[in-house]
C-alpha cells in the first residue's frame, strides 16, 4: 500500500518536461515580457495545479465515475479555453512596445492548469497507475502533489526562460510572427493529441 514515488517522478518529468498548453503559455510569457516579469505567473502556474491534484485525491476521481459527462464537459471546455489561449499567443509580438502591457500575475497563473486537460490526464494516470490499492488517500495525495510541484519547480522556469532568450534573438525580425504562430500552433496540438490522442 504505497506510491510508486521514484518511477511517478520519471513519469512527471517527461511530461512536465514536454511542451504542453502551460509549457507554451510560459514560453509565450516569457518570450513577451521577460523572464523576471514572467516569474509570479511561473509561480501561479505551479501551485495551480494543487488546485487539481487534491480534489482528485480525495474522492472526485469517483465523483467522475458516477457521472462521466462531467469530466467529459470539463474537458472540451479546458480544450476551448487553452485555445483561445492559443490565438492570443498567435497574434502577441515580442519585446515592450506597448508600455501599458503588464505581464500576467500569480492569478493569472493559477487557472492555467484547472484549465489545462494535459494537467489533468496526467494527474488521473498518476493516481490511476501509480499507487497501489489500499493506499491511505492522503499519503498517495501529498506524495502525487510533492513531486509533480518539485518537477514543475525545476522544469518551468526553464520555458520561461527559454521564451526570454528566443524573444531577445528574434523579437522585431522578420521571423517573429512566424514564431507565435509556430507556438501557438504547438499549444492547439497538444490539446488535440490529448483530446483524440489518448495522451497526457
Amino acid at each position: 500500500m504505497s506510491v510508486a514515488a521514484a518511477t511517478f517522478a520519471v513519469f512527471a518529468a517527461s511530461q512536465i518536461g514536454t511542451p504542453g498548453p502551460a509549457n507554451m503559455a510560459l514560453l509565450a510569457t516569457g518570450a513577451r515580457f521577460g523572464f523576471r516579469a514572467a516569474m509570479p505567473f511561473v509561480a501561479g502556474v505551479a501551485l495551480g495545479k494543487q488546485l487539481v491534484i487534491w480534489p482528485v485525491g480525495f474522492g472526485l476521481m469517483e465523483l467522475g465515475a458516477r457521472a462521466p459527462w462531467l469530466f467529459e464537459g470539463l474537458k472540451w471546455i479546458s480544450a476551448a479555453y487553452i485555445i483561445w489561449l492559443a490565438w492570443k499567443v498567435a497574434n502577441l509580438r515580442l519585446g515592450t512596445a506597448d508600455p501599458a502591457a503588464t505581464a500576467p500575475g500569480f492569478a493569472a497563473g493559477l487557472i492555467v492548469h484547472p484549465l489545462n486537460p494535459k494537467a489533468w490526464a496526467m494527474i488521473v494516470a498518476g493516481f490511476t497507475g501509480f499507487v497501489a490499492p489500499g493506499t491511505d488517500p492522503f499519503v498517495a495525495t501529498v506524495t502525487i502533489a510533492a513531486i509533480l510541484l518539485a518537477t514543475q519547480v525545476l522544469l518551468h522556469p526553464l520555458w520561461t526562460l527559454a521564451g526570454d532568450r528566443i524573444a531577445r534573438t528574434l523579437a522585431g525580425t522578420a521571423a517573429e510572427p512566424y514564431l507565435m504562430y509556430t507556438l501557438a500552433g504547438l499549444t492547439v496540438a497538444s490539446v488535440l493529441f490529448v483530446l483524440f490522442g489518448g495522451g497526457t
